[in-house]
């Protein structure tokens, strides 16, 4: 039985629904990126020691890094298996089981025996662990787009879906400042000790509160019209890849930039600052904890501003500006003074803001509502394999092959530019437009058999 999509439009939400599902977006992405992002932070400043133990340092820095990687490579199964299943059972249900599987993995990362207790069963583990946070996120975050955009009123689309974008600054604010804390109060040893797993064992009882949140929610209205349109796809996979291409491939190519401009300014300055420039790891946490704070103000500042201007002609702005950054904060930096060192790492994460703020709604409005949580969760997690995932890997090789900061800048310089091109090919929907994309014609596209 064929069914075509409805053409009123779905119902919207009350204003409490709305705000509702604006935290819901905000806490849960939060909650599973503070766990992303305590394995980042682990990763550059112990996990080389614990799990990956080598006489020389850069081998085992980067070998904790490839177990980051893990985390971006397993993102596409899933977007994969979560978007495909978030178009077809609903956003809801999809959201509360990528928390549980992000938390029950940082869980018992935080319970992890090291090398030198069990052997080599400690890396793998932590690599099969890393792979599973990976899978979690792949398919949170075009859930976590959706949930709070659906729910809002689609000319203000760039705020709404920005509750999903605050969510990995969030997280990493509040994990560098749990690790700050630590390392604080802590001494050296006893942080490489057993200091660095309270941080993961507090995932348990934030994950509780993500899920206690989450499961007060209903469906959103668009999903709910779709079901009373019994317009659900049954194949929205091979739908997005024969019917939509040109939006994903520019939805992918967006996302580079931004990806490899976070990885830089959040996870590998960590390393940057303690080994080149010889500043010690809480200057570093702080400085990164200074920036990601005003990233939550900032994003959502963005986000907002890009339904008032053309969204990809400011996205299209800060890419520019992202790949001139590193030229001037590289030799801002080289003294080793702290305070230049924050200032440069705030500059990036506003540059990053302009550009992560409107990519939600940018990424949300390249498909149409039927195919939205596949379409977003596959650029998403795709563009995350060539973007943020090689990223730490890229600036440790490249530091360490050639001693010197400007490969690191024509690097990202790169990324900026295709990002640009991402921008070009993508539809740029203002005003009106914003509403929804029209739906392919019923003979266009896949028969959608509800069952």
């Amino acid at each position: 039985m064929q069914h075509t999509a409805s053409s009123a439009p779905p119902p919207r939400a009350d204003r409490s629904g709305v705000r509702r599902a604006f935290v819901a977006s905000l806490t849960g992405t939060a909650l599973e990126w503070y766990d992303f992002a305590v394995y980042s932070a682990a990763a550059a400043l112990v996990f080389g020691d614990l799990f990956f133990p080598s006489k020389d340092p850069f081998t085992g820095t980067l070998l904790a890094f490839s177990t980051y990687a893990v985390g971006y490579v397993s993102r596409p199964l899933g977007g994969f298996v979560f978007g495909r299943l978030g178009d077809v059972i609903g956003r809801k249900k999809v959201l509360i089981a990528t928390l549980v599987l992000i938390g029950a993995a940082t869980l018992l990362i935080g319970l992890l025996p090291t090398y030198a207790t069990v052997g080599v069963a400690a890396p793998a583990a932590l690599v099969l662990l890393r792979f599973a946070q990976g899978v979690g996120v792949g398919g949170e975050w075009g859930g976590a787009v959706l949930l709070s955009s659906e729910f809002g009123d689609p000319r203000r689309r760039g705020f709404y879906a920005s509750a999903a974008q605050i969510g990995p600054p969030a997280g990493n604010l509040l994990a560098n400042g749990v690790l700050a804390g630590l390392g604080a109060a802590l001494t050296e040893d006893q942080f490489i000790s057993w200091g660095w797993r309270v941080a993961f064992l507090l995932s348990g009882a934030l994950v509780v509160f993500g899920l206690w949140i989450r499961a007060k929610l209903e469906e959103t209205p668009v999903f709910k019209a779709m079901e009373a349109a019994q317009d659900r796809p049954e194949a929205p996979l091979r739908e997005v890849f024969t019917t939509q291409p040109r939006a994903l491939t520019a939805a992918i190519l967006s996302r580079v930039a931004p990806d490899v401009l976070y990885a830089m300014f959040t996870v590998f300055v960590l390393t940057y600052a303690t080994e080149e420039l010889g500043m010690s790891r809480g200057s570093a946490l702080t400085a990164v904890l200074i920036g990601s704070s005003l990233q939550i103000v900032l994003i959502p500042l963005a986000g907002a501003l890009s339904d008032r201007v053309n969204r990809r002609l400011l996205y299209g702005g800060a890419a520019v500006a992202a790949g001139v950054w590193p030229f001037l904060f590289f030799p801002l930096v080289a003294g080793g003074n702290w305070a230049l060192l924050t200032l440069g790492v705030i500059g990036a994460l506003v540059i990053h803001s302009l550009m992560y703020g409107p990519q939600a709604a940018f990424i949300a409005e390249q498909f149409s509502p039927r195919l939205r949580y596949t379409g977003s969760s596959l650029a998403y997690t795709l563009a995350g394999i060539i973007g943020g995932a090689i990223a730490p890997l890229l600036f440790t090789t490249l530091l360490g092959t050639y001693h010197a900061w400007v490969p690191l800048a024509l690097y990202i310089a790169v990324t900026a530019a295709v990002t640009v091109v991402g921008l070009c090919l993508g539809r740029d929907a203002s005003g009106a437009q914003r509403e929804e994309p029209e739906p392919l014609p019923a003979g266009d596209r896949p028969s959608a058999t509800v069952g």
